[in-house]
């Protein structure tokens, strides 16, 4: 359970910003996608090899 005290003199807006900051730190909607179709586990190994390929390759160019 996410808990958010609002401050004295704070508006809602700041509160509720601090609020969805929290829950998207929690991932709870990105399980909830993840879960919606299962994908097989070799599939999720070639995205994380390719995502890792490409973070290397923006930090390669990012070195030059």
């Amino acid at each position: 359970m996410i808990i958010v005290n609002v401050k004295e003199n704070e508006s809602i807006e700041k509160a509720l910003k601090r609020f969805k900051k929290k829950f998207d730190k929690t991932g709870a909607v990105r399980e909830l996608r993840a879960r919606q179709a299962f994908t097989k586990p070799s599939v999720k190994r070639r995205d994380e090899i390719i995502k890792a390929a490409y973070r290397q390759r923006l930090q390669n160019e990012a070195m030059k």
